[in-house]
């Protein structure tokens, strides 16, 4: 019970803006602090992951620029490193004037890491007489190594993609998980970290309703499917993901390092319960549900990878209402393995506004896996990736996340960095 509560304290944390660029931000604002000033010129390293997901999605806080330069930039200039990946909670209007001319007048360089971590950012500073090097591997505040004109202030082992400092994740079967779900003591501690995802997730949800943001797919659900119970569910979630990718300055509670995850295994549930008028005890306990069983999935997968974040959430998401509906062990555990029958093999090709429409579906499938057992019907062992019994099941989908799909996630780099230049003929025009 102890290791689940750790868990969820380490996974259920606020975020301001993408989670990847948040990391670049925090990354700069650290080493800032080790150089002692303001760097006059930086270098920046970054594996193939970090650049796909940070290419196309709004740094908040700056103006609505986009891309490392800009989250770098932003880190230097008005980082609080102590906020970790609220980092950039509070950026004055003198402060955005100064992040713009220190984007006009400081070059940033940016280096495609060739590696074997998907996520790893390598940023050096080079100040007027002194120079200074960070380096975040694994995990987003995960500061592995300091360096200031040669001399190592700070070094931390790690090993391959392994995440030391953190609770061991093996822990987590989804058998414990359901038993820790609804029948643990709801203490104060586990309360507060729903309450205050609750009250984020469902801020931004709603202002991605009431707003203009990216797509607008939660308002073209609602347009297009009308308000009932889990098309509402479905648009909120997305709502909220539209609004986060596309600039809005209001911060989340993520999940497995996810604010779209995040958003993704929580307002579902939370839209729904509220629209049943379920008890708020039913909503921690199916919240619980949601985070721990998208948590059991990525971690299999990894943090990054070409498997869609999104699917692990929505399923685990169709798992939590499930148990709003009355479900009992049998119907959450089909539920999840019948959504990811469906939608497993979903690509991520970067944070950006067909993330929401990513989440929607993936949040449906959860859904159309609930309505497929209940009506009589399941994906069984053997049909295709899906193998007998929910754990085999989630093995075989973080193998394909995370071994399967590389040479998936290569490709689609290779697509996002050239940008489809290549098949543009000699001028590397495709108007």
């Amino acid at each position: 019970m102890e290791a689940y509560i750790t868990i969820l304290k380490e996974e259920l944390v606020p975020a301001m803006g993408c989670t990847e660029p948040i990391a670049l931000a925090y990354g700069a604002a650290k080493l800032r602090e080790a150089l002692g000033e303001i760097p006059e010129r930086i270098e920046v390293g970054a594996s193939g992951s970090i650049i796909k997901n940070v290419k196309s999605v709004i740094v908040p806080n700056t103006g609505h620029l986009k891309g490392i330069e800009a989250a770098i930039a932003v880190g230097i200039i008005a980082g609080n490193a102590s906020k970790e990946l609220e980092v950039i909670q509070k950026v004055s209007k003198e402060q955005k004037v100064e992040l713009k001319n220190y984007l006009d007048k400081t070059p940033i360089s940016v280096n495609y890491l060739d590696t074997d971590l998907n996520f790893d950012i390598q940023i050096k500073g080079f100040g007027k007489k002194d120079e200074a090097a960070i380096r975040i591997a694994n995990y987003h505040t995960n500061v592995v190594y300091i360096e200031k004109n040669g001399e190592v202030l700070f070094t931390k082992p790690f090993i391959g993609e392994s995440e030391e400092g953190l609770t061991d994740r093996s822990i987590l079967n989804m058998t414990g998980i359901y038993e820790f779900a609804t029948t643990c003591e709801l203490t104060d501690e586990i309360t507060g970290l729903l309450d205050r995802q609750i009250q984020y997730n469902m801020a931004i949800a709603q202002e991605g309703i009431d707003g203009s943001y990216g797509a607008n797919i939660g308002s073209v659900l609602l347009g297009a499917y009308g308000n009932g119970i889990e098309n509402k569910a479905v648009a909120y979630a997305s709502a909220g993901s539209d609004a986060r990718m596309n600039g809005c300055e209001m911060p989340v509670v993520i999940n497995s390092g996810s604010g779209n995850q995040g958003i993704t295994c929580s307002v579902p549930v939370i839209v729904y319960g509220r629209e049943t008028n379920a008890s708020e005890e039913s909503i921690y306990r199916a919240l619980l549900l949601s985070n721990l069983t998208a948590i059991h999935q990525k971690t299999g997968i990894g943090r990054l990878s070409a498997f869609c974040g999104a699917v692990c959430a929505g399923v685990a998401a169709g798992g939590g209402i499930a148990y709003l509906k009355g479900g009992k062990k049998d119907e959450v555990f089909h539920t999840v393995v019948n959504g990811l029958a469906i939608v497993s093999g979903m690509v991520c090709d970067g944070a950006k506004a067909s993330c929401a429409a990513k989440i929607a579906m993936s949040i449906q499938s959860g859904l159309l896996g609930y309505h497929m057992f209940i009506c009589g019907e399941e994906f069984k062992g053997g049909d295709g990736i899906i193998s007998k019994g929910i754990e085999n099941t989630i093995v075989n989908i973080g193998r394909l996340g995370k071994k399967g799909m590389q040479i998936t996630n290569q490709e689609i780099i290779h697509i996002m960095l050239n940008d489809g230049k290549e098949n543009c003929g000699d001028e590397g025009s495709c108007d």
